[in-house]
């Protein structure tokens, strides 16, 4: 009998767990996989498509922060909790209960939604070294590479991208609401009505969904199964709070700095209706608060961010992608570190043959991030509503409705929006 299969039985034979809670000291420490998920999420990508929504539309998509909680919440709980329970990270429990063809299905579509992120996030990283020493996007992305690939051959990865992270977060949240205060804060009238009044104005479809597919993606889950193992997670982290604090703790990180990305484009870009092209027009933002050095601080914004994001999103990618075809996960495996350079390569051709302005690349490539929901989504739901996944616990049923509930707008979002762009090319 397998290993995966020893797990399952050994799970499904269980009685329900009497775990205490941990003391908030020891939930800290437990915590970790959300903190590296929220630095791969909150890339240039993130950061772009936050101020293009403030900036073009001002508080009125201020609400999508709203879904976002939810759904970033019952993604990463939903993926946490099938892991836990069936002693298997995401992608091999597709592959245990539904074969290897759903599993390998699952595996192609993340990893093409993760290279989508990467070319991002490469073009972000150019960005960065552009409004920091005025070099050309793609010289400065080339330098930030060959440092990032000396951290993928190099020992302790998993400990080196969480404090990276930590510290590319920290500075972020720092700097947006430190603008914020300088700015005198948002309208907020303006910003309760943008929270309470649900729509989408003419033609934003599109961003919209790929702000979502960034701040709440599938993939973002799925991966985070996968750190689990390298934070030594067990079934008793599922009822001791740890997999709880570690969920919130990011994504209330990803909506601290977004929503604050948001609030300062809408109030210095929106005003004038600006529209964000460059990076020049992406430090505009910090200019009420940083005056002549806001391009050095978005500067470092965005390099922070790309290169954080970049050094989680390659080894995801890759991680993934083996997990579709039953090869080695482990961050340390010569396998994911040589992916994870490949993919970079072929990335990096991508990004440098794009004709336009690294600001639209960006954009561009954070919405095509939004393939893997469809097709990974639909397992997760069936693996959380299975009998036999939760035999011996209590069924999670509101658990269970939240992520069928966030599937479901995420899908419709995709649908709409995939609607628009046919519109468009027509």
């Amino acid at each position: 009998m397998s290993q995966s299969s020893v797990a399952t039985k050994e799970i499904s034979e269980s009685n329900e767990v009497e775990v205490g809670r941990l003391p908030f000291k020891e939930l800290i420490k437990r915590i970790g996989p959300g903190i590296i998920l929220t630095g791969v999420v909150i890339g240039p990508g993130a950061i772009t498509t936050a101020a293009m929504l403030g900036s073009k539309y001002g508080y009125s998509l201020l609400w999508i922060l709203i879904p976002i909680a939810f759904m970033g919440i019952s993604f990463l709980l939903t993926t946490y909790r099938v892991t836990l329970l069936t002693g298997m990270p995401s992608i091999h429990a597709i592959r245990h209960f539904y074969g290897s063809f759903a599993a390998k299905v699952v595996g192609v579509a993340t990893f093409i939604s993760c290279v989508f992120f990467t070319i991002g996030n490469i073009s972000g990283t150019g960005a960065g070294m552009n409004l920091l020493f005025g070099i050309n996007w793609k010289l400065g992305a080339l330098i930030m590479l060959s440092v990032l690939v000396y951290c993928y051959f190099s020992k302790n990865v998993y400990s080196k991208v969480e404090k990276v992270s930590m510290i590319c977060i920290l500075g972020l949240i720092c700097a947006f609401y430190a603008t914020l205060f300088k700015t005198g804060g948002p309208d907020v009238s303006a910003a309760v009505n943008g929270l309470t009044n649900w729509y989408f104005p003419v033609g934003s479809f599109v961003m919209a969904l790929g702000f979502i597919s960034t701040n709440a993606s599938i993939t973002t889950g799925l991966y985070g199964t996968y750190l689990s193992g390298e934070k030594k997670w067990k079934k008793e982290d599922l009822f001791n709070g740890a997999m709880l604090t570690d969920a919130i703790a990011h994504i209330l990180g990803v909506v601290l700095v977004s929503g604050a990305i948001v609030l300062v484009g809408a109030i210095v870009l929106n005003a004038n209706q600006t529209v964000i092209q460059t990076p020049t027009q992406m430090a505009d933002m910090l200019v009420p608060f940083m005056g002549n050095a806001a391009k050095y601080t978005m500067g470092i914004a965005l390099l922070a961010a790309a290169f954080s994001s970049l050094l989680g999103n390659t080894h995801r990618a890759v991680v993934l992608l083996n997990a579709g075809f039953n090869k080695p996960t482990g961050l340390e495996e010569k396998s994911v570190r040589w992916g994870s350079f490949i993919v970079l390569a072929i990335s990096v051709v991508v990004s440098f043959s794009y004709g336009g302005s690294p600001i639209q690349l960006i954009y561009l490539a954070n919405l095509a991030t939004a393939v893997a929901t469809p097709v990974a989504g639909f397992f997760l739901c069936l693996l959380l509503c299975r009998k036999d996944v939760n035999k011996g616990f209590k069924q999670p049923k509101l658990l269970q409705t939240c992520m069928i509930i966030s599937y479901i707008f995420t899908v419709f979002l995709s649908i709409l929006a995939l609607t628009e762009v046919i519109k468009k090319i027509m």
